[in-house]
């Protein structure tokens, strides 16, 4: 099942790098992406409804941090879509205050579920067989009323909150940047030039982004990862979002925890021995 998310992923990924995030077709674009993540989502549920999960580990990981990536996007998406077609025109003052607005509904919303952010973000599992496995809601647990027009059959009681905190977080960077684009636009359109764009899985890149900073070798040490995963997101044109949740599901994998490194290690060998035969 992670290797079927990753390859819609992938897909999703790749139609995202096809167009400029913060380009005056934004609007289309979202539209667009809604309705291909939308696609991808109905294609996901027909096979899980059928799909029978291994372990009560394995529906725990595909409902806690598999289906919430995919469904973030659409979120995120939809909520941009939301934010650009009724943006204000007119003064740069009302752009900003507008903007500011979008980003004090996200901390509006992070402080009315602040013990379930608490919870996830922290990494504790606890209580992960009473809001990622399906079944019988406890409504001691989930007193959030959509859980009665949820799909059981492809819906725990907390999966679209964390797939909201997801999409929250990488919105927070879009409106951040929105803002900054409007303060200081000439900024953006020198740093844009030239730039590369990431073309591989986000989760690779987080994963390098981890081992510098495990290294140390980035200014002797004295960086943090936030510093450096808006350092690699920056320069290679792509929002890296919630990294800290790709480091723990990383983190939590069985075996071939540093996939993307040893792909590395395998290729830069290949390419070595190629060159020796020349």
């Amino acid at each position: 099942m992670r290797e079927y998310i990753d390859n819609i992923l992938q897909e999703i990924e790749s139609e995202i790098n096809s167009f400029d995030l913060y380009g005056y077709d934004i609007i289309s674009n979202s539209l667009k992406m809604i309705d291909i993540i939308q696609k991808h989502i109905d294609q996901l549920r027909e096979r899980v409804i059928v799909y029978e999960f291994g372990s009560q580990e394995e529906e725990i990981i595909f409902f806690k941090e598999l289906k919430p990536q995919i469904l973030s996007k659409q979120l995120y998406f939809n909520k941009i879509y939301c934010i650009e077609s009724k943006f204000p025109t007119g003064s740069n003052e009302a752009a900003k205050k507008y903007l500011n607005d979008q980003l004090h509904s996200l901390e509006y919303y992070f402080n009315r579920h602040l013990d379930f952010h608490q919870y996830y973000r922290s990494g504790s599992t606890v209580y992960d067989k009473y809001y990622f496995v399906r079944g019988d809601v406890d409504p001691k647990l989930c007193t959030d009323s959509s859980r009665f027009n949820s799909d059981l059959k492809f819906s725990t009681v907390y999966d679209f909150k964390v797939a909201k905190i997801i999409a929250n977080e990488m919105l927070r960077i879009y409106l951040n940047r929105r803002l900054k684009m409007i303060e200081d636009p000439a900024l953006f359109t020198e740093t844009k030039k030239g730039r590369r764009t990431w073309t591989g899985q986000k989760n690779a890149l987080i994963e390098l982004g981890y081992s510098l900073y495990a290294s140390g070798d980035i200014d002797h040490g004295n960086i943090d990862v936030k510093e450096i995963m808006d350092t690699l997101g920056e320069a290679f044109n792509v929002d890296l979002g919630e990294y800290y949740r790709t480091y723990i599901a990383l983190r939590s994998r069985k075996k071939d925890q540093t996939a993307y490194l040893n792909s590395l290690i395998e290729k830069l060998k290949k390419k070595m021995d190629e060159d020796d035969t020349k």
